[in-house]
Parts: structure tokens; sequence; C-alpha cells
């Protein structure tokens, strides 16, 4: 782990963090993004050639390539917010995510690869909620320049079976 560099975050703070505590910083300013309903910022969590995918444990474990939700650019990311703000029709919904401590697996220069288990409640228009997914984010942050950036995440759930409704990024 390197030890504290001075970052200007783009979710407002200007500090000094260690590797450890910008992953948490990550994590935190990207569920708030979500749950926020701030979607047009969603892709700026990730660098120009990304991967994000979300995808279940067991396709995950036999190493399926295709997941549920795909996209390799921040330019695909940005398209589907604009899909889902413009062109898809689905039932309003908010999403509560609970982030667990990531867990780093290997670091390499900068790059930091973690896992990190999520929880993410949903509460539909009408009041009702329900726990929505758990599982964790496979990712492989970036943390070269001022604002760590996620090369890759990918959403593997711990169920196999998904809400038709999977229509916000988890």
């Amino acid at each position: 782990m390197a030890s504290g560099k001075r970052i200007v975050t783009t979710w407002g703070f200007d500090m000094t963090m260690t590797s450890y505590e910008q992953l948490n910083a990550l994590n935190a300013a990207y569920a708030a993004c979500i749950d926020e309903d701030k979607l047009e910022s969603w892709p700026e969590f990730f660098t120009d050639r990304c991967l994000y995918k979300i995808t279940s444990a067991e396709n995950y474990q036999d190493n399926f390539p295709v997941g549920l939700i795909y996209a390799d650019s921040k330019g695909m990311l940005a398209d589907r917010v604009s899909a889902l703000r413009e062109a898809n029709i689905y039932e309003r919904q908010r999403y509560r995510h609970i982030i667990g401590t990531p867990h780093i697996t290997s670091t390499n220069n900068d790059v930091v690869h973690a896992e990190t288990p999520f929880l993410v409640t949903r509460t539909m228009r009408g009041g009702k909620m329900d726990m929505f997914a758990t599982g964790k984010y496979v990712d492989q942050i970036v943390l070269d320049g001022k604002v760590p950036k996620l090369a890759q995440r990918i959403v593997v759930c711990d169920s196999s079976s998904f809400d038709t409704l999977l229509a916000i990024p988890l």
C-alpha cells in the first residue's frame, strides 16, 4: 500500500489518503451517486476503456464472458444512462447500497485488485421494499491520477435469478 497521497476528489474532498482509504471513498461515492439518482455522473467513476458487467456467481465462477449487463467503455455506460432516462420504461424505484470493506487481492503499480461485498435494497414507488441484490464487486481500480477510477467492475450477484426490473446500475 502506498503511504498517504494527496488527492482532490470529484465528490468534493481535498485530502491525503492511503490506497485503502481511496477504495472506501470511491465505493461510498459510487453508491451515493446511484442511490441519489445522479446517474449522469455514474460513468465518471470509470476509465475511458473499462469493463462493467453484472453476472451471477455461477457464471463468474465458470468464467462465462457475457453478463446480464455488459459495457466495455465509458461511452457505453453513458449510453445506458441515456437509455434509462429517455427510452426505457420501468417503475420508479430507489436503491440503497450497503457496501462492505474492500478485500485487496493484489496490487500492481498503481492498479489495485479488490473484492468488496455489497447489499442493495430496492424501494418501489408505492413503498414496497425488498432485498434486491447481494454479492461482491470484483474491481480493478487505477490510482495513478488525482481521482481513483474503475478500470473494471464486475458485479457478481449471489443469486442466479434476476428481477426483470434490473434497470439501474448496481
